[in-house]
């Protein structure tokens, strides 16, 4: 398949381009900083980015993230923005692009609930899991939509000084997106799990 990986140059995003790749898989690698360039704040990146690509089979975004913001700042409601609605807008103008069939893969994530500033992220989350769930019903043409909930990364946890035993390492968190591109799940949001990685959804 040909597929378009944004976010291609993080850690979760360059472990999935790779996944993908030794699968048999052509991948498109888009970033921010890279080449070609998305930017999930500039929703006609992505038109430009799929205009350009040619057939595409399914696109994967692992590139947005929600930073910790105080209900009370200022910055509060634009932090929302890229990771909820650029990836909404990447989905919606997936679309068209998209081959009969193909699919969709979004990041959702999760937060401790007793972390200050976390009301920004749990929002953000839980509406992609939302999103995921109602929009797939409207996709034509066999598409399909799902997201990934990575939880903690090993290697994020290591990069903040953190015990890497309470997250997921990434090689195991990139074979769950491997599963939504290859599989045949519809509207589902996908956990990896530590302990059955035989079987990385959490259903």
């Amino acid at each position: 398949m040909r597929v378009v990986v944004i976010g291609a140059t993080g850690t979760i995003g360059r472990s999935v381009a790779n996944v993908l790749e030794s699968a048999g898989h052509d991948v498109l690698r888009a970033s921010r900083s890279g080449n070609p360039r998305v930017d999930l704040s500039e929703p006609d990146s992505a038109d430009a980015l799929l205009s350009s690509a040619g057939a595409v089979d399914a696109v994967v975004c692992c590139a947005a993230s929600a930073p910790l913001t105080p209900l009370a700042d200022d910055d509060f409601v634009p932090t929302l923005k890229a990771k909820l609605f650029g990836q909404v807008e990447v989905a919606r103008r997936a679309i068209p692009a998209l081959s009969d069939g193909g699919s969709i893969t979004l990041t959702t994530g999760e937060i401790p609930a007793d972390t200050p500033g976390s009301a920004g992220g749990a929002l953000v989350n839980a509406g992609l899991e939302a999103f995921v769930t109602a929009a797939a019903v409207e996709l034509p043409r066999g598409l399909r939509l799902n997201a990934v909930s990575p939880g903690w990364v090993s290697e994020s946890l290591i990069q903040l000084g953190m015990d890497p035993s309470d997250g997921t390492p990434v090689a195991d968190v990139a074979r769950v997106y491997l599963l939504a591109v290859e599989g045949d799940a519809q509207g589902h949001t996908f956990r990896p799990d530590r302990t059955a990685r035989s079987d990385p959804s959490d259903r």
